[in-house]
């Protein structure tokens, strides 16, 4: 197989894999909507209660709406490509771990009784995955790939901050430490087989 024909092939994968994720969010939202009236959201992480916990599985999956849904779509399209940019497997490992450690995050200092929903949890951690890339991995693309996320979505960052009532900077501040973490990892798997 040619180096193109490869790259064809990885790019369609890719574009696949990010399509069914966002299809997979509208068609739980538009069902959550019309048939459930909006109590899956229920199912999200609920801090400090056990049964809580679950949503660490299933907050990325939920939304408060379609408006919310709207506003997550286009970041998480754009962050999880350049995300598996160079690596698609970086898009699986960065997801799991800010899904994780957002979850434990804001189930550990969430307030009780609120419940938290949303992919920006991923987003989150693919923003602090892409913006410390650069620096833990030390190579050229790496680096313009940090400064093109600082440049198109830096002012995210203060998302991470406690500034808006029904927002949940927890996950935000969570998901990009997952990210974070994620890309020291990923950077340091990659020099121990380089």
């Amino acid at each position: 197989m040619s180096m193109s024909s490869r790259q064809k092939k990885s790019t369609t994968e890719e574009i696949k894999t990010l399509l069914t994720v966002i299809g997979i969010f509208w068609i739980i939202e538009i069902v959550d909507i019309v048939i459930f009236k909006g109590k899956l959201d229920r199912f999200g992480i609920q801090p400090q209660s056990i049964v809580g916990l679950r949503g660490i599985i299933f907050a990325p999956f939920l939304h408060g709406g379609f408006g919310h849904l709207i506003a997550n779509t286009i970041p998480f399209l754009t962050l999880g490509w350049l995300t598996m940019i160079q690596e698609t497997s970086d898009f699986y490992i960065v997801s799991i771990l800010a899904a994780v450690v957002g979850g434990i995050g804001v189930w550990l200092f969430g307030g009780a009784g609120s419940v938290h929903i949303g992919a920006s949890i991923l987003i989150y951690g693919y923003l602090g995955f892409l913006l410390l890339r650069g620096y833990f991995q030390k190579n050229l693309p790496s680096i313009l790939v940090s400064v093109i996320v600082l440049f198109l979505y830096g002012g995210l960052v203060f998302g991470v901050l406690p500034s808006q009532t029904g927002v949940s900077w927890q996950g935000h501040l969570f998901g990009f430490v997952g990210g974070a973490i994620a890309s020291w990892a990923i950077a340091k798997e990659k020099k121990y087989y380089s």
